[in-house]
């Protein structure tokens, strides 16, 4: 992998670990995708870093970086994703120069060798990273926008239950209300119902003899007749 391509996967897992800290309460936020990048960082990063020689200064940034979102990561979380350290060898150190020919100042300076810049993948164009990095910015931003949209909308739809259980309670406390009216006339009627009934079966001897002259008056008057 290309030096190119591990410091634009350096630079979105970076931003997956600043989501993550920016929402605590979700632990798992991202973590898949946070140890696929971090071990192919780590796999890239070695293969670059093999040689003779002592490592890009490039490299050697990215290292720190890896160091960095592995401290991000945590410690545990990192050992328990098998996200190991990534440390380089020390370079072994050059022998000593050799001594200096004498200069011939007769000599005419050959012309000094013109550089072409040094670009690691040579068919990125310029400015590609920074084009990465903000789209992956703007996508972040994105997100952001929607997470923060679904709470909104969370809210309101609390508030309209919290109104509508109001509205329930109110309705509830009237009903409890006519309950307690219904039953006081009830009681009420009940008493008047056992006042009638216990005059009736006091008075009973005088209904029955009042009943009985009234047939007594009915038959006179049909035998009469």
């Amino acid at each position: 992998m290309s030096l190119a391509k591990l410091t634009s996967l350096s630079t979105q897992t970076l931003s997956l670990l600043l989501e993550r800290e920016r929402l605590p309460a979700a632990p798992t936020l991202h973590l898949a995708q946070v140890t696929q990048n971090m071990r192919a960082l780590r796999t890239g990063i070695g293969a670059l870093a093999e040689g003779t020689g002592p490592p890009h200064p490039d490299v050697e940034q990215l290292r720190v970086q890896y160091e960095r979102m592995r401290g991000m990561l945590g410690e545990e979380t990192a050992a328990a994703a098998g996200i190991e350290s990534l440390s380089f060898d020390p370079p072994p150190r050059s022998p000593s120069p050799p001594p200096l020919p004498t200069i011939d100042h007769d000599r005419k300076p050959s012309p000094e060798p013109v550089y072409e810049p040094y670009t690691d993948d040579p068919d990125a164009e310029p400015g590609i990273l920074l084009q990465t990095q903000q789209q992956m910015m703007d996508a972040q931003d994105t997100r952001l926008d929607h997470l923060s949209h679904s709470i909104s909308r969370q809210h309101h739809i609390s508030l309209q239950i919290n109104d509508e259980l109001d509205v329930h309670t109110g309705l509830l406390e009237e009903l409890d209300t006519d309950l307690d009216r219904t039953g006081a006339r009830m009681s009420g009627a009940r008493r008047r119902l056992e006042r009638v009934a216990r005059g009736v079966k006091g008075n009973g001897s005088t209904v029955t003899i009042a009943s009985l002259i009234l047939v007594l008056l009915i038959l006179i008057v049909v035998f009469k007749t």
